[in-house]
C-alpha cells in the first residue's frame, strides 16, 4: 500500500544520514534491509518487532589492532548477511578499549544464520584467544524502533 512506499521512501532518507563507527553501511544496504522489513508489514501492525543484541566488550589494549581488523570485518560480513538490518560498532568516550555493538537481526533464523558465517566465528576465536578482558551479550525485543 502507499503507506509502506512512503515509510520506505522515509527510511531511505534516514538511512542517507546514517554513519557507523567503521565503515560506513551504505544507502543501498539499508534501504535493501528496510525494504524487506516494510515488506513484511501487515495492516494490523506496522512492522513485527525485529530482535537486537547489543555487545559490551572489554579488549586488552595489546590486541586492540587485531581486534579492529577483525571486527571490521564482521561488521562488513554481517551487514551483507540476508536477515541482518544493522550492524553497529561502538566505541566508548571514556574507555579507549571498550566497545558495543548494536546488532538488529530481522528474526531468530536471521541469528542462526549470522552464528553460522566465518566473520562471526573469528569474534569467538579472539575471545577464546584472551583478545577481551570481558564481553557481555544481551538479546533485546524491539518496542519502538525505527
Amino acid at each position: 500500500p502507499k503507506y509502506k512506499m512512503k515509510l520506505v521512501t522515509l527510511l531511505a532518507s534516514l538511512a542517507a544520514v546514517t554513519t557507523s563507527a567503521f565503515s560506513p553501511i551504505s544507502t543501498a544496504t539499508q534501504l535493501q534491509s528496510f525494504s524487506r522489513y516494510a515488506a513484511s508489514a501487515s495492516n494490523s501492525q506496522l512492522f513485527a518487532m525485529p530482535i537486537c543484541i547489543v555487545v559490551e566488550a572489554e579488549i586488552k589494549e595489546d590486541r586492540m589492532d587485531e581486534f579492529l581488523d577483525m571486527i571490521e570485518k564482521n561488521a562488513v560480513g554481517s551487514r551483507a548477511e540476508p536477515g541482518c538490518i544493522r550492524f553497529d560498532v561502538l566505541q566508548a568516550e571514556d574507555q579507549e578499549n571498550k566497545f558495543f555493538f548494536y546488532e538488529v537481526y530481522e528474526d531468530a533464523a536471521a541469528i542462526a544464520h549470522h552464528k553460522e558465517q566465518p566473520h562471526y566465528a573469528a569474534w569467538g576465536t579472539f575471545k577464546e584467544s584472551g583478545g577481551t578482558i570481558s564481553s557481555v551479550s544481551k538479546k533485546a525485543s524491539g518496542k519502538f524502533m525505527t
